[in-house]
């Protein structure tokens, strides 16, 4: 006999909410309040500034729920928070999640999205607090809002950059972007590099010791999470920080399993790298005379470098110098929430 798949209606809100609560709390120390009351209680640490970050994610518009196991959609739900987090210098700390869910959605389902976010949130000792659930007449819909802490000094901008400082990187570009193409053509990957594409999509990192690192440098003039592409998150630095910039080809960090992509699918590793979003790593300029020792700092805490991809100008305008020397202006393409992604 087939099993019966409960769904919301079969368990009432408060029989998920028994469901979900083992597991939430990581870090107890300074929480009064967790699941199960009206509003959470927890002391916020004093002296230290309090971050609040918010992320709306929308079936069909930012995931395809069969595209990804109920436990990957959870991680990266949460994981685009707390990159938020990271891109400010801060220490993650509390989380609240609300759902929107559809009647064909089961409980086993959204089992597993918590599972994925208890992964991660237990990985970063960040609690999950509490939020709300209701129904939805035809899409999951995830809203995760995070609560965060980093000393005043420490705290990462995007508006302190200026001519001359270098634009630098975490990590490589491109990958998620990649591994979203695998995921809507239905391309199945047959080899450790598109494996490693598709889990760059699914299951981003999010660059919280990094960006705790570079907070604490003192080195580091602004800063943003490449969440919808380096041309165009480069280019709220640019806006905030009120300069153009400059990016060298060469310079811009691809990986070898996005080089092997391109290879077989027959595209431009600059256009991906450009132009792709979700890849979650930190986009920060440096002061030219600060570079060398945070560089040699950075490679002793990570045991690897951090990427160096051009500097910033004077102007407003945002150029590619290609390989042979010459230089193009570039447009900010990537990720639009009202028309997807602008290049895909």
């Amino acid at each position: 006999m087939k099993k019966a798949v409960k769904g919301l209606k079969d368990i009432g809100e408060f029989g998920f909410i028994d469901r979900i609560s083992p597991g939430c709390l990581t870090r107890p120390e300074g929480v009064v309040r967790a699941i199960g009351d009206d509003a959470a209680a927890f002391r916020s640490t004093p002296g230290r500034l309090n971050l609040v970050t918010t992320d709306l994610l929308v079936e069909r518009v930012h995931f395809l729920r069969g595209g990804a196991s109920g436990r990957d959609l959870g991680y990266k739900a949460l994981a685009v928070n707390l990159s938020d987090i990271a891109a400010m210098g801060g220490d993650a700390r509390e989380a609240f999640v609300s759902l929107a869910v559809p009647a064909d959605c089961s409980v086993d389902y959204l089992d597993d999205l918590y599972l994925g976010m208890k992964d991660l949130a237990a990985s970063f000792q960040v609690n999950i607090l509490g939020g709300d659930t209701t129904g939805s007449e035809q899409d999951l819909v995830i809203n995760i809002a995070v609560w965060g802490e980093v000393d005043e000094e420490r705290m990462l901008r995007r508006d302190g950059a200026s001519p001359g400082d270098l634009i630098c990187s975490t990590g490589s570009l491109g990958d998620s972007r990649a591994g979203l193409h695998l995921l809507l053509e239905g391309i199945s990957p047959d080899s450790p590099a598109m494996e490693t594409l598709l889990q760059a999509h699914n299951l981003p990192r999010p660059h919280l010791e990094e960006g705790s690192f570079l907070g604490a440098s003192g080195g580091v003039s602004s800063a943003i999470d490449v969440s919808d592409g380096l041309s165009s998150d480069l280019g709220h630095l640019m806006d905030q920080s009120g300069t153009g910039a400059l990016l060298r080809s060469s310079s811009i960090p691809v990986s070898p399993e996005l080089r092997e992509f391109c290879r077989e699918f027959k595209f431009d590793p600059a256009d991906f790298a450009l132009a792709g979003g979700e890849d979650y790593t930190l986009l920060f300029t440096v002061p030219g005379q600060a570079a060398p020792d945070l560089q040699e700092a950075y490679r002793k805490e990570f045991r690897k470098p951090f990427h160096i991809l051009g500097e910033m100008t004077s102007g407003s305008e945002l150029v590619l110098e290609n390989d042979d020397g010459t230089r193009d202006s570039l447009s900010r393409t990537g990720w639009n929430h009202f028309s997807g992604p602008s290049s895909i």
